[in-house]
């Protein structure tokens, strides 16, 4: 397993080694803490949870208190779970920040995007309005037709129609790690990734990416 929590802090830009611009995410990555460690025997897999950010201690009920308790460590916000292997050496307490990545390496990004609430087909799946010639309207921005009406007499599952947009869990992959900055703990990713700015961000080691050195 190769990964860290982190908060996403906006967008900037670096220069290359050849004094190419680099659009770049600022990403506050850690220090994450090992607040729970699962295993094949107890839980019928492998995994360790992580927890991430503060939080104050009139928040928290008490089971989650005394698994902070248990840990050694202040209550946590933010809790994920990452799958590893059965032979890893991961303990309840360990910690880890940025560094757990290096510049060049490829990594998996994953957020919430941007809630843009209820709406029509034109902002959620781009969809071309019709001609706004006279005679046309007052339609020129709706969904159009609903498919053939007597046979199946039915609207087809997965029909593109306005609803809910954005906030939803969304994964970017193969994004590269431009620089890892472990003063200020934190990773500088190319390129953008979804949510807003302060929004909770899941970065894994690239699946689709190759084998790299671990």
């Amino acid at each position: 397993m190769k990964g860290v929590l982190g908060i996403k802090r906006g967008m900037t830009q670096v220069f290359g080694d050849k004094g190419v611009v680099i659009p770049v995410t600022v990403i506050e990555a850690g220090p994450c803490v090992v607040v729970q460690v699962k295993t094949v025997a107890s839980d019928g897999y492998s995994a360790i949870v992580v927890g991430f950010g503060d939080k104050r201690k009139g928040l928290v009920n008490k089971p989650d208190a005394g698994q902070f308790k248990k840990a050694g460590t202040t209550p946590k916000r933010y809790l994920r779970e990452f799958r590893v292997d059965e032979n890893h050496e991961y303990k309840v307490g360990d910690e880890f920040k940025a560094d757990v990545f290096n510049a060049g390496d490829f990594v998996d990004v994953t957020a919430k995007t941007r809630g843009r609430g209820f709406t029509g087909v034109i902002q959620r799946w781009n969809h071309s309005r019709i001609a706004m010639t006279h005679g046309a309207g007052p339609v020129h921005r709706h969904v159009g037709s609903m498919g053939a009406n007597s046979d199946p007499s039915r609207v087809f599952k997965n029909k593109k129609m306005a609803g809910q947009y954005g906030n939803e869990k969304v994964t970017i992959q193969n994004l590269q790690v431009v620089k890892v900055d472990t003063d200020k703990n934190a990773i500088l990713v190319k390129g953008g990734i979804p949510g807003a700015e302060g929004t909770l961000v899941v970065i894994k080691w690239a699946v689709k990416k190759g084998i790299q050195a671990k």
